[in-house]
């Protein structure tokens, strides 16, 4: 048993990922991570913010130096510099930086799931944006967030890379999906007419509340199920009796001023990442 540590998107802002670090116990100049700790962040480390290259550099000490306490997921904003993705963000990173994606890309290093059991039971899927009912039953309906993890990191093609452009089946992938419309809805919908919801999920990438005012995106069905921690900037859902959990943080240009990375106390880790060294 560990804490899960998630953490949300990053968007080129290390500053904020350094206090995230120190907030749950890393310490030195390095920013150890304790040894009963183990972080998932759930992707784009890059854009909008300063220094994206600051932030791939922080996650960087990481994957070389605690490689079995860092899983890496990939976000959207990383997938432009790999095989399959497509280019969106005004601007690029620095050509070192986009090949250092694509080596932890080709090692497995960086990848598209991870799953986590909490210390009640319930089984968590983390992907960058959510796993879309569509995109659930085009890999089969797996019927816990292990194997669904472990279909999501073979890399099926186009479904990871769907959305924003083209979607497949009408359902973004999880690198793209929108939390509300795209991932929260169909779901809503699906166990309304008396489908399974088989585990709960962690995403990034979008939110149904704006917190630099308050208010709410999203239609009255979904708000009504939804809690929100405006402190940390957690937004919870409720889909057929599970928890669906949006982390980011949306720092936007200048980072957020109140957050907190979601901490999962004596949870496990259940499908670990093996990179290729």
């Amino acid at each position: 048993m560990a804490s899960v540590v998630v953490i949300g998107d990053v968007g080129g802002h290390p500053d904020q990922l350094r206090w995230a670090l120190s907030h749950i116990g890393a310490r030195g100049e390095r920013l150890v991570l304790p040894d009963d700790v183990i972080v998932v962040q759930v992707g784009d480390l890059v854009d909008r913010g300063p220094d994206s290259s600051g932030a791939l550099r922080l996650v960087r000490e990481y994957l070389d130096r605690q490689l079995d306490q860092w899983v890496q997921l990939v976000g959207n904003h990383e997938g432009q510099y790999l095989p399959g993705g497509t280019r969106f963000w005004p601007g690029a990173i620095a050509q070192e930086d986009a090949r250092m994606l694509m080596s932890w890309w080709d090692r497995r290093m960086m990848n598209v799931a991870a799953a986590v059991r909490t210390a009640e039971g319930d089984d968590l899927l983390v992907t960058h944006a959510g796993l879309t009912l569509g995109c659930w039953q085009e890999l089969g309906e797996p019927m816990t967030a292990g194997s669904a993890a472990r279909l999501l990191n073979d890399r099926p093609a186009p479904m990871i890379w769907s959305g924003g452009v083209v979607a497949v089946g009408g359902s973004a992938g999880p690198l793209w999906a929108e939390a509300g419309w795209e991932l929260y809805e169909p779901w809503l919908r699906h166990h309304a007419a008396g489908g399974l919801v088989p585990f709960g999920q962690i995403h990034g990438h979008s939110a149904i509340v704006r917190y630099a005012d308050q208010t709410w995106r999203c239609p009255g069905r979904v708000r009504q199920r939804a809690t929100v921690d405006w402190t940390s900037r957690h937004v919870r859902v409720r889909v057929g009796g599970r928890q669906f959990v949006g982390v980011d943080p949306k720092h936007g240009r200048r980072g957020a001023a109140s957050w907190r990375p979601l901490i999962l106390d004596d949870a496990t880790l259940i499908s670990p990442v093996e990179a290729v060294t």
